[in-house]
């Protein structure tokens, strides 16, 4: 009689537990699949990182062993005349090739922007200088800037009259023929973030000032910039740190002559390592130039901030 009085047990789990573990399987297989990309990145990124920061503050010894110099490498190559020389030419090189970049992308945007079909064959051929192997590009435009009669660039300039320029092999064009090629490298990639951040504007904007008699300028002017303002910040800190870690254009093209004239950070940062052997010196120069790129961030970030508010 008991038996047929007692309740079968249920087989199925409780609610609250399946509602449990399909909470945490979601947030699992998401870190699951990061998991190789952060490794990689940890492993590559981080601790490279922090080896050097350790680094520079020995003087290092492949084969002696470290010896400890405290904040010695980093008054060596702050006080180095080659190491201040290299910072102008990083931040001339940062400017020219941050402004040429953003004001050629958004001209470029604000000519191909629409909705014909034929601009997306446009948009994919402006597109690729930024899909190219830098490596490349920077052999391409090396072989273009041959100084001699036969060199293409000094062809061009020929059907207008004007003779023959050294471009690279000069010390007085070494450094702005470098920003030209980075210019034009940067100029696409701008381009599409400006096109993306034009999709955004209310077109309603434009047929409103378009009734009230406004010209082109000033609808590019009072709506299209203003609208874009988010982009520009966005772009101006992407280009400046882009600007202020060039290296293969320059050890390519340059390799930071002649005479040092087209020395920037990185180049100077890797002679010191791998040819000069100073590693503690080098590690030191990486770790000015990482900060120098976090307070750049930063200080836009601020500036970015307190124009919002």
């Amino acid at each position: 009689m008991t038996s047929t009085l007692t309740p079968a047990r249920s087989s199925a789990a409780p609610p609250h537990r399946r509602t449990r573990s399909v909470r945490w399987r979601g947030p699992v297989v998401a870190w699951l699949f990061l998991a190789p990309a952060l490794v990689l990145f940890l492993y590559f990124k981080f601790i490279p990182m922090f080896v050097g920061l350790w680094k520079s503050l020995f003087k290092v010894q492949t084969f002696l062993g470290d010896e400890w110099v405290g904040l010695q490498n980093y008054q060596t190559i702050i006080s180095d005349d080659e190491f201040a020389s290299a910072i102008w030419h990083s931040v001339v090189l940062a400017l020219g090739t941050t402004v040429g970049s953003i004001v050629l992308g958004l001209g470029l945007a604000l000519l191909i922007e629409g909705p014909a079909r034929y601009l997306w064959f446009v948009r994919t051929a402006a597109f690729l200088p930024v899909v190219t192997t830098m490596a490349a590009v920077a052999e391409v435009w090396r072989i273009m800037f041959h100084p001699a009669d036969s060199g293409m660039l000094n062809i061009i300039i020929g059907w207008a009259g004007i003779g023959p320029q050294p471009w690279l092999a000069s010390e007085d064009s070494s450094l702005w023929s470098i920003m030209i090629m980075s210019i034009w490298r940067g100029t696409p990639y701008d381009m599409m973030i400006f096109l993306a951040g034009l999709v955004g504007v209310n077109r309603t904007l434009y047929e409103a000032a378009a009734v009230d008699g406004a010209t082109t300028w000033r609808r590019l002017r009072h709506i299209t910039l203003p609208a874009l303002r988010p982009v520009f910040w966005i772009l101006f800190t992407l280009a400046a740190i882009r600007g202020l870690r060039v290296f293969v254009e320059v050890y390519v093209l340059t390799n930071g002559g002649p005479n040092g004239s087209s020395e920037v950070l990185m180049t100077l940062i890797y002679k010191l390592g791998f040819q000069k052997n100073e590693l503690g010196v080098a590690s030191a120069g990486g770790i000015v130039l990482f900060a120098a790129t976090l307070a750049l961030t930063v200080v836009v970030q601020m500036l970015r901030r307190r124009q919002t508010t």
